[in-house]
């Protein structure tokens, strides 16, 4: 196995140890330099968190480890094709590369079927299925304005 496969198959091995302990069916690691930085599996239902997704968790593990929120030079391998809110995590960490092995058509055959979300995001507000409304704009603006023109501000 060369070293892409092996970490592969650690977030695959995550995966299934993640059924056996009543969790989600999968994982994800994150490596830097041909360093495991974070490797994680799916705790959704143990943490009661909607978000405690394999790759979310290996990315909160990554970054506490580094001390930045910028993954730059780090590569994830998922057990599973990210679904949208963990492919807009990776995205804003700023990791270089993405490798998977399960697809989302593979995920959605046994119920984890994310298309709505995907169909959702183009939908009109006033046609989506979560009730949607804009509020207060005006009010919110100023923190934007404030944002914008802050000089020590640290982007992401």
């Amino acid at each position: 196995m060369n070293d892409k496969e092996i970490y592969m198959q650690k977030a695959i091995d995550l995966s299934l140890e993640s059924v056996k302990n009543g969790g989600g069916p999968f994982g994800a690691v994150i490596v830097k330099d041909g360093d495991v930085i974070a490797a994680s599996s799916n705790s959704v239902t143990s943490d009661n968190d909607p978000t405690a997704h394999a790759e979310v968790n290996a990315i909160r593990l990554a970054t506490q480890k580094l001390g930045t929120f910028d993954l730059t030079g780090c590569e994830i391998y998922s057990s599973c094709e990210p679904c949208p809110m963990c492919l807009g995590a990776i995205y804003w960490a700023h990791i270089d590369k993405l490798y998977f092995a399960n697809t989302k058509a593979d995920a959605k055959k046994i119920g984890f079927d994310d298309s709505f979300i995907y169909e959702e995001i183009a939908t009109p507000y006033e046609l989506r299925k979560v009730k949607t409304s804009q509020m207060m704009r005006e009010s919110a603006i100023k923190a934007f304005e404030s944002w914008q023109n802050k000089e020590d501000k640290i982007e992401y």
